[in-house]
């Protein structure tokens, strides 16, 4: 699984500039799936939709109005213990079950050590990795990322009380304000314990968020990117070899092609598209690394073998006039937006040499929630039954047994908003999507929210439609072209028949304990995993950039 990556931005997908050559074999050799989708446009919610088979927001990890993913490893919120991963299921049919990479589903509940939300207590029984995930607070020098609007304001708060004490003491000195020292030092105690307060976590952003783990050991704090694509590497070729004699499940969650675009300098300058195409290019040799290793242990024939990426392509990543973030080809919108096409449609890529037809290509609507009993199928496991599963397996429509995707609907959420829903009405072909809402792009019709990290999902920032709009994605991809009663006569009936769909899956819903709610998202010191003794947290490990 790539971060970030967009649809566009793989040859297989039409790329013509970046050089995919690995990635666009693997399309060649499996199956390709064009209208692959992830259940949120954002890192947190969508991988642990990803892992669970089942909307993020049935197990608390969708926001309300606030934070949409975990801002610190010290957080308490995090994927419950009572989901079931992918994971978990097939460490119970006897896999090996290994994840190298972006975990960010949490880490730990109510100690530094309870581990609650760390992938070793989600079926994982191997980790190398980080609990976190990339952000520009890991490159120093980058400008701050980790909720820098917070940081800013209070940055400017501390400044303005400092004043206010400055002055205070010039005026008691020159006998302009009748107060005492003793006053003037409480005041100025009162703001250094504020500025000591909020900067104890943002003024360490990269030590405290920026770590990599193996198992449940922190090795490095904080980490060298420059050389993670060499760690990363070694790790999964490792793992396969250790276990090549026996049934295994390997995640490699890469952490390419995330801001802050780390490259290494093989691969910096030869790109057309700047330090995100190198990024994108190393990416695809990373891959085809791993690949080649399955090849090398005699396992190519009997790997099922998958890629994706979580969400769209960042289209607000910018460095001045530079693009920082991914393409999203042809559809509009990007990460962030859960309602448009480009916010969460992704490459969907499978391989099982004499199993799945190679070079075959699926146009049916398809979701990241089908993972979950797809694999679980292929493992010889059984789905829950006690709870909603959102995901179908994809092995009928893979295997060609099965015409269509079992999804019928689909329903795009942004936070725990409903922005979008599609219907696929296989009878006469069409795709209708219909939007609810929609994020108001600044500047003006740039397709994007410039000036903020990602368009928000409520709020004065979007926009309701009453009427929906509508829109025929089988004849209209792009979403250029909303239709309306006078251009299509079954406007109200398409309406009519999504809108009963969508008050069927809210029957589905139910109250959770949210896992992004302030009092879980906030950073907190006796949460902190550390290699030291705490606050006093180094360590590294050897290394291999190579």
């Amino acid at each position: 699984m790539a971060d970030d990556l967009g649809i566009g931005d793989l040859g297989c997908y039409g790329n013509r500039t970046l050089r995919t050559p690995n990635i666009d074999q693997l399309a060649e050799e499996g199956v390709r799936l064009t209208q692959h989708l992830a259940a949120a446009p954002l890192c947190t919610p969508s991988r642990s939709s990803f892992l669970t088979g089942r909307h993020s927001f049935r197990s608390g990890m969708e926001a309300d109005d606030g934070y949409r993913a975990l801002q610190w490893n010290a957080g308490s919120g995090g994927l419950p213990t009572n989901e079931t991963t992918f994971a978990r299921v097939l460490q119970q049919q006897g896999y090996a079950t290994g994840l190298i990479g972006k975990w960010h589903q949490g880490v730990n509940c109510e100690s530094r050590n309870d581990h609650c939300h760390h992938p070793l207590n989600h079926g994982f029984d191997y980790f190398y990795g980080m609990p976190f995930t990339l952000v520009n607070d890991c490159q120093p020098g980058r400008p701050p990322e980790v909720d820098a609007m917070t940081r800013s304001r209070l940055w400017q708060y501390t400044q303005m009380a400092a004043l206010g004490v400055l002055t205070i003491a010039v005026g008691k000195t020159c006998g302009f304000i009748s107060v005492s020292w003793k006053g003037v030092l409480g005041a100025a105690s009162l703001v250094f314990l504020f500025f000591v307060s909020w900067y104890a976590s943002f003024g360490f952003v990269r030590r405290w968020n920026c770590i990599l783990m193996r198992d449940h050991d922190v090795i490095e704090q904080p980490m060298v990117l420059e050389s993670m694509a060499g760690h990363m590497l070694r790790e999964a070729v490792s793992y396969i070899e250790r276990n090549k004699h026996r049934p295994f499940l390997l995640f490699v969650s890469l952490l390419h092609v995330h801001i802050p675009l780390v490259t290494t300098k093989r691969f910096l300058g030869k790109s057309q598209h700047g330090l995100y195409g190198d990024n994108v290019e190393e990416m695809d040799w990373l891959v085809g690394e791993i690949l080649k290793a399955l090849e090398v242990h005699g396992l190519k024939n009997m790997t099922f073998t998958y890629f994706t990426s979580d969400h769209g392509g960042h289209l607000e990543a910018r460095d001045g006039h530079s693009q920082l973030g991914g393409w999203n080809g042809i559809f509009r919108g990007g990460k962030g937006m859960g309602g448009w096409e480009g916010g969460i449609r992704v490459p969907g890529i499978f391989r099982w040499p004499g199993v799945l037809p190679a070079g075959r290509v699926i146009h049916e609507p398809t979701s990241l929630m089908d993972v979950f009993p797809t694999v679980v199928q292929l493992g010889g496991g059984h789905v829950p039954q006690d709870r909603v599963i959102d995901g179908h397996s994809l092995v009928p429509l893979l295997q060609g047994t099965a015409e269509h995707s079992a999804h019928e609907f689909l329903f795009h959420y942004c936070g725990k908003y409903l922005h979008a829903a599609r219907w696929h009405e296989k009878d006469s072909g069409r795709l209708w999507k219909v939007h609810y809402m929609t994020p108001q792009f600044h500047p003006k019709g740039t397709g994007a929210c410039y000036g903020q990290g990602v368009c928000p999902c409520s709020g004065d920032g979007v926009t309701q439609h009453s009427p929906p709009l509508l829109f025929d994605l089988s004849r209209d991809p792009s979403e250029a072209w909303p239709l309306a009663p006078s251009s299509e006569p079954r406007y109200h009936a398409v309406v009519a028949r999504v809108g009963e769909a969508v008050e069927q899956h809210r029957r589905t819903l139910s109250p959770v304990p949210p896992q992004f709610s302030l009092s879980n998202i906030i950073w907190k010191p006796w949460l902190q995993p550390c290699c030291g003794t705490f606050p006093l947290c180094m360590c590294g490990q050897d290394r291999d950039p190579q």
